[in-house]
């Protein structure tokens, strides 16, 4: 019996995880299909309910559910659980496990390029869900210092506390503020939707220099302004695209037991842009 995997989110029309996963799929023979599911803010519950009816196997989770799918799953795994907040699922008959590939996603591209978080200081765009598992990569790669910037201040210092509970010296600031400090991070991680649809950069880029990684998560459009302005100021920059297909490849080996085949991914991958 085929098996069907899905991706569910809002807005979920940009996504190319079914692309991906349905190449690994034909690329290892594997009788199965992966499909977009848009819920909506206020339908997780009922969209749940419906992936269950059709005996999904499993699903990645993606913006806005990460943490409020949390409340749904039987099961939660210790990154899953130390996050708060979810990206992949596992359906066993009703009962719902779930994963968090973020953290790994994340470090996947930094070590590639053989750089390290280690003793960085840090500034981080945004405080959902995605940001909770950089932040959480952070505090295990023991980076020295962070700054959140967030346009909703109680949620980045919601961000700040977690930091601070697993050990890492944290403070927030403003999208303004931050353009303008640029210049003393190591790393800057653009966690927020900014760039999905091509609108400016989140902060000002004057000060970033040749010294500074600028990490994107955002993969659609590939070069974010955010990215293309840290390019030109000779920034050493990390693709959106980077991480997701890290997250899909752990996916696929949560779900199948076995090694995802990367060259076929990151050509269908690449080949969505």
């Amino acid at each position: 019996m085929t098996k069907t995997f899905a991706v569910i989110g809002d807005p979920i029309d940009h996504s190319l995880s079914p692309n991906i996963h349905n190449s690994a799929f034909k690329e290892l023979q594997i009788d199965a299909t992966y499909i977009a599911y848009r819920i909506p803010k206020d339908e997780l519950s009922a969209g749940i309910e419906a992936l269950k009816k059709i005996k999904i196997t499993g699903f990645n989770v993606t913006i806005p559910h990460k943490i409020g799918m949390m409340e749904f799953l039987n099961v939660i795994d210790d990154d899953c659980k130390l996050i708060g907040a979810t990206n992949t699922v596992t359906n066993d008959d009703g009962n719902l496990t779930g994963h968090n590939t973020d953290m790994d996603g994340f470090l996947d591209p930094i070590k590639k390029r053989d750089l390290s978080c280690k003793g960085a200081n840090v500034l981080l765009l945004g405080a959902g869900g995605a940001a909770r598992a950089i932040v959480a990569a952070l505090a295990k790669e023991k980076a020295n210092k962070l700054v959140v910037a967030n346009r909703t201040k109680e949620n980045a210092v919601q961000l700040v506390q977690f930091a601070n509970s697993l050990k890492l010296d944290a403070t927030n600031t403003d999208f303004g503020s931050a353009g303008d400090t640029a210049s003393q991070f190591s790393f800057i991680i653009n966690a927020t939707s900014i760039g999905l649809k091509g609108e400016p950069c989140p902060i000002s880029t004057q000060n970033i220099n040749k010294d500074s990684v600028v990490y994107d998560i955002v993969y659609m459009p590939m070069k974010t302004q955010l990215l293309t302005q840290a390019k030109s100021r000779g920034a050493t920059i990390i693709y959106g695209y980077e991480m997701l297909l890290a997250q899909a490849m752990r996916s696929f080996e949560i779900w199948f037991g076995k090694k995802a085949p990367f060259d076929a991914m990151k050509k269908t991958l690449l080949g969505g842009f």
